[in-house]
């Protein structure tokens, strides 16, 4: 693990070209930046759990690389070019964004809500074998976490290039979100999917991540292997994710 001010990085998955990277980012809201400097990298196959207290900026930093915030200083570069195009554009281009908010339409069945996405309906059905079950029964009535499974699945089953998901075990049993993350790493592996997770299961989600950025107050302040984070996860609970900023 290394402090980001030294010039010596931790080493990368793999030799690929990122997917998706930041450089110099800074982005906020209105003329208050939240996030400053920021270099990240997430490159085809891997995923990186961006890690850190509520209100460290980790929400911030989805929104600005999906292209929901728009960039005040430094670069987004996505498939290899710069850009600034808002999410819907990039989307098309193959970047997938899971929000906190579950995507359902809680009035359609489970299956029109995998058919209104355009899915691979197959796809979506292997990685969530439970979803062909609650097949007919409507979005709104289906659990939390199936309704993770079906947001999470959908997501995925269009092939990105990239996935952006924020906090994909809020509020959820333990199983189930072993479950989810199961899922985007066999993903990850099988599809050649880069992957940023923003996650406060620290502990659960080291065991998925092959690296880790660790924000404090907007700023990444370490980085590293996860297996170089499990070692020190103690001392890092304390220090960066608790009491706030």
């Amino acid at each position: 693990m290394s402090d980001v001010t030294t010039t010596e990085k931790s080493a990368r998955k793999g030799t690929d070209a990122p997917v998706l990277e930041a450089r110099g980012l800074c982005a906020g809201y209105g003329t208050q930046p939240v996030v400053h400097d920021l270099d990240i990298a997430i490159r085809p196959g891997e995923v990186v759990a961006l890690l850190g207290a509520n209100g460290a900026g980790k929400t911030t930093t989805l929104l600005a690389l999906s292209g929901e915030l728009p960039v005040m200083e430094g670069t987004v570069e996505f498939g290899g070019a710069p850009t600034k195009a808002p999410l819907h554009v990039r989307a098309k281009n193959g970047m997938a964004f899971v929000t906190e908010e579950r995507s359902v339409f809680m009035q359609m069945s489970t299956m029109d809500n995998i058919r209104v996405g355009r899915c691979d309906e197959q796809r979506v059905l292997e990685m969530f074998p439970v979803l062909k079950e609650r097949a007919a029964v409507r979005g709104g009535l289906l659990s939390g976490g199936e309704q993770q499974m079906l947001t999470l699945a959908r997501a995925i089953s269009r092939n990105p290039k990239v996935l952006l998901a924020d906090e994909l075990s809020l509020g959820l049993a333990p199983m189930i979100v072993d479950q989810l993350l199961q899922t985007v790493r066999e993903q990850a592996a099988e599809h050649g999917m880069g992957v940023l997770l923003v996650e406060q299961h620290v502990r659960k989600v080291l065991a998925y991540a092959d690296r880790v950025y660790v924000m404090q107050r907007g700023r990444v302040v370490l980085e590293g292997e996860a297996t170089e984070i499990k070692a020190r996860v103690g001392e890092i609970e304390q220090t960066y994710m608790a009491g706030g900023l």
